[in-house]
C-alpha cells in the first residue's frame, strides 16, 4: 500500500490529472466521463422466482471535454489529411488519492475518436468540444 502525505494539506485534485494523446500531454481538458457495465437479466424457471442469472455482453464508455484550442494543436499534429477519428488508439490513465491517501489509477484503453464537431454560440466566452469516444475496457486500479 503506498501511501502519499497530502502536500500542503490537500490532496490531489483535478488539477494533477494527465492525459496523453498520441504522445503528447493534454492541459486543455476539463472533464473526462468513464463507465462500464454488463448486462443482466434474470432467468424464470417453475415459479414465480428467478432461478438464475443470465449474463450478456461487456460495455465500457468515455467521453471528454477539451477547449478548441487543444483540439485544433491535435489535429495540426496530425499529417495532412488525416482526422481525429484517424488517431491511433490511445489510453486515459486517470489517477488520484482517495480518501485514505491511496493512489487511485483508472485506465481507459484503447480510446479513439467518433466524430469531430463544434457548436459555438453568441456570449461563449470558452469555446470547448465534448468528444464521445469508443474504448474497449476500463482498468479500475
Amino acid at each position: 500500500m503506498n501511501k502519499l502525505p497530502l502536500i500542503n494539506g490537500q490532496q490531489h485534485s483535478w488539477s494533477s490529472i494527465e492525459v496523453s494523446i498520441a504522445g503528447n500531454i493534454i492541459t486543455g481538458i476539463t472533464a473526462v466521463n468513464y463507465s462500464d457495465s454488463v448486462s443482466k437479466e434474470n432467468h424464470y424457471g417453475a415459479g414465480d422466482m428467478p432461478v438464475h442469472r443470465g449474463r450478456g455482453k461487456y460495455e465500457a464508455k468515455a467521453s471528454m471535454t477539451l477547449y478548441n484550442y487543444e483540439v485544433e494543436a491535435i489535429l495540426a499534429a496530425l499529417p495532412k489529411g488525416q482526422r481525429l477519428q484517424d488517431i491511433n488508439p490511445f489510453s486515459i490513465i486517470v489517477s488520484y488519492l482517495d480518501d485514505s491517501n491511496e493512489v487511485i489509477t483508472h485506465t481507459i484503453r484503447n480510446c479513439e475518436f467518433n466524430s469531430n464537431s463544434r457548436g459555438i454560440s453568441q456570449g461563449d466566452t470558452k469555446i470547448a468540444v465534448s468528444f464521445d469516444l469508443i474504448c474497449s475496457h476500463i482498468e479500475w486500479n
